[in-house]
């Protein structure tokens, strides 16, 4: 009989009680801030064909880079849309799409065992590779993920990428990451810089951190990195985050989806095109907590943020496959229990941007 995280059981009943409920949080909006965006006329003279919209984008990663720069450079606007950037956890995000209050947001594979237990969301797009990174004490005796039976790991929330990316590491290694079988134990820090603190400290012995703090202090010699999520073998090359939509919102308005994506494709190649402009207004306007410029424009390079003739070329085959690539993934160590097969196929759609 296959196994499955109970944690993720639990939650996603408590995503489907609240369903019904409408989740929003206060954030920056385009028609509160006209001046945020790179093209003010633009943003002041849209219509906004869609109206506001609530997309999750200041939860302080750098490889949010996409969010940032659509929203600062107009390009949720001219698509139509007046985006107010909110904090959400990942039951937040589900509730949202599950209701259609959140169009969009950006995940990784956490999200397939939710909607194998009926969480409506679509994957539609790939948005970028690897982000995370595995840190320890530099005089920490653990090297790999051979070393982490009965060892204590921070992440930022249960359920979330770098819990997800965590658990997969371990039980492809054979350790599970099952809580009730005791073998590893999670902890959740809401802030990065207590989670590095809780690592200082002993609290912890692994920190799975986003970028930039991970790559921050191993710059600084705070920290030895045993997990690089962009070089790892298993994970290298493929997306960390894709793009999910509401299937509510699918189904009743595909333009509006459609819409969001030509504003998330145009940011990716713009970041493509200028990263180092990117990250000027990254850290200018304090989306991720980062000042080395140098160290920010290395890690936005290495994100895998396509080209316009990527886009136009494989970048569909290639999000559908890394679909797939998870899915066997998944369903190998028992966190899926349907046919992988059918499973890749039900939960990708491709969306017709032009």
């Amino acid at each position: 009989m296959k196994k499955k995280l109970s944690i993720t059981a639990i939650l996603t009943a408590a995503v489907m009680a609240m369903a019904s409920c409408s989740v929003s949080e206060a954030g920056n909006s385009q028609s509160e801030n006209n001046n945020a965006g790179g093209d003010k006329d633009t943003v002041q003279n849209t219509d906004y064909k869609y109206g506001k919209i609530d997309i999750p984008g200041k939860d302080g990663a750098l490889c949010g880079a996409p969010i940032y720069i659509a929203y600062e450079n107009g390009y949720f606007a001219e698509e139509g849309f007046d985006v107010n950037l909110i904090s959400a956890d990942i039951e937040t995000r589900k509730i949202g799409l599950n209701n259609g209050t959140i169009p969009m947001v950006n995940g990784d594979f956490q999200f397939f065992p939710s909607i194998e237990n009926g969480i409506n969301v679509k994957v539609v797009d790939g948005l970028h590779e690897g982000c995370i990174k595995f840190a320890v004490r530099p005089d920490s005796d653990i090297n790999s993920v051979d070393d982490l039976k009965g060892k204590k790991i921070g992440v930022d929330e249960i359920g979330g990428t770098p819990h997800q990316v965590a658990s997969l590491w371990l039980e492809n290694a054979g350790i599970s990451a099952d809580p009730s079988k005791g073998e590893v134990t999670f902890l959740p820090y809401s802030d990065g810089n207590l989670e590095f603190e809780a690592l200082a400290s002993g609290e912890i012995d692994v920190a799975a951190l986003w970028d930039p703090l991970g790559s921050i202090h191993e710059k600084a010699g705070d920290v030895r990195i045993i997990f690089d999520l962009g070089k790892d073998p298993y994970f290298a090359d493929r997306f960390c985050c894709f793009l999910y939509a509401s299937s509510k919102v699918l189904e009743e308005n595909p333009d509006e989806v459609a819409a969001l994506l030509r504003a998330y494709r145009k940011a990716q190649e713009w970041i493509y095109e200028n990263p180092e402009e990117s990250v000027d207004i990254i850290i200018n306007k304090k989306y991720a907590s980062i000042e080395d410029k140098e160290l920010a424009v290395d890690l936005v390079k290495s994100y895998g943020y396509p080209s316009a003739a990527e886009h136009d070329g494989t970048w569909d085959s290639h999000v559908e496959s890394d679909v797939k690539y998870f899915v066997d993934g998944l369903a190998k160590i028992g966190y899926l229990e349907s046919d992988p097969d059918q499973f890749a196929k039900d939960i990708y759609q491709k969306v017709d941007v032009n």
